[in-house]
């Protein structure tokens, strides 16, 4: 006997990358050096200074038991400064800061602390696919609205303001965004909390990239009276090489964080010691680091941009973050099956910008995650098969 699945999973389908990971090993298997330039995983390690952290601290008697639901102090403390020293943000650190095992498990416990079944969910489109799939789990209502590169993937205010709002309780942005690169003024962050203010939306950033090409690091709660209507998610995953330590947090206003704390509390038992006091010493690093490592991403992404030349594709030189996005030409049908004919001819892997949404399908994206001699291969494949 086969126990039926539950109803919700009916509407979500399994992770794009998942799939294509799995058909990516099959093809290895079968000896075809695929490069996968799709996924944002950093290939360089933390600081060798938090590396020993980790030992040290792992090394410790008391290091192994619970550590509690909130964070250590210390590690909130760490978050606190980090945002008082980048982004010009002041958040108390025992009220107005909850840390999570990353980041993308914080998108669903905000949907789960807040969406009823049939509540509204405003989401991007392009935009990163988990918002939606989270909202399909919660039995949300989906409203996605536009971002278009003509309006520097900004959201258009006057379309949003038309759309029937009455049941919207959350709003999705991400800047500087993924997968287009797009930041955020100061300017936008104002009337993103505007508009939260006056329809009652909770509107929440998703702030993992903004240390990556990005000379000027925002966020949404810089912005005038943002902590009434808005909160952060922010990672070291992308800023500080630590992807796989799973290490995020939320920040705002104290109300807003316990609600996600009831959550959270019922979910997990807390992070690892060693991991949260590794965690505050990256916090720590000196700006050298961020400029060390947004050196190496510049001469990857020449490389990237010189591939996306061979493609006849356009981008914008203006963009951040860990992935280059490039518009294809108008000879090409559709950028799915570029991406797949890229994929079978030269055995390179690049995203497809579909499954970000439905105004991403005339897009292709490149991670910055792999080395320049992999960039430099899978340019001279891509150059013998077009040739």
């Amino acid at each position: 006997m086969i126990i039926k699945p539950a109803d919700r999973l009916q509407t979500v389908k399994e992770y794009y990358f998942s799939k294509k990971l799995k058909e990516i090993a099959r093809m290895r298997a079968e000896g075809k050096p695929v490069l996968n330039l799709g996924i944002g995983s950093p290939d360089r390690p933390p600081s060798e200074e938090v590396i020993q952290t980790l030992q040290q601290e792992a090394e410790k008697d008391h290091a192994h038991g619970y550590k509690g639901y909130t964070g250590l102090p210390e590690l909130r403390k760490g978050f606190s400064e980090w945002y008082e020293r980048y982004y010009d943000v002041n958040l108390d650190a025992e009220k107005e800061i909850l840390p999570l095992i990353g980041s993308k498990e914080g998108i669903l416990y905000i949907s789960m602390a807040f969406l009823n079944p049939g509540d509204g969910v405003l989401i991007p489109d392009p935009g990163y696919p988990t918002y939606q799939a989270v909202s399909q789990l919660m039995q949300a209502d989906i409203l996605t609205y536009d971002l278009d590169e003509q309006n520097n993937w900004a959201p258009d205010f006057r379309k949003l303001e038309q759309m029937d709002l009455t049941n919207v309780k959350l709003m999705w942005v991400n800047y500087p965004n993924m997968p287009t690169g797009a930041t955020a003024s100061e300017d936008l962050f104002d009337k993103l909390v505007e508009f939260g203010r006056k329809h009652h939306i909770l509107i929440c950033n998703d702030n993992p990239y903004s240390f990556i090409l990005n000379d000027n690091p925002r966020s949404i709660l810089e912005a005038d009276g943002a902590k009434e209507v808005a909160i952060e998610l922010n990672s070291l995953s992308k800023s500080h090489n630590m992807a796989g330590w799973r290490v995020g947090m939320l920040g705002g206003k104290e109300e807003y964080i316990q609600t996600v704390q009831k959550v959270n509390s019922n979910v997990h038992s807390g992070m690892f010691y060693a991991v949260q006091q590794a965690a505050v010493k990256a916090l720590q690093i000196e700006d050298e680091w961020y400029r060390e490592l947004n050196s190496m991403y510049q001469k990857r992404r020449a490389i990237v941009r010189e591939i996306f030349d061979l493609l006849n594709c356009t981008y914008s030189k203006d963009a951040t973050g860990l992935f280059v996005w490039a518009k294809i030409p108008e000879s090409a049908d559709d950028a799915e099956t570029l991406s797949e004919s890229i994929l079978h001819e030269a055995n390179v892997f690049i995203t497809p910008g579909f499954i970000f949404g439905e105004n991403g399908k005339r897009y292709l994206r490149i991670s910055l995650c792999s080395n320049e001699n992999d960039l430099q291969e899978a340019k001279s494949r891509i150059r013998q098969t077009i040739n």
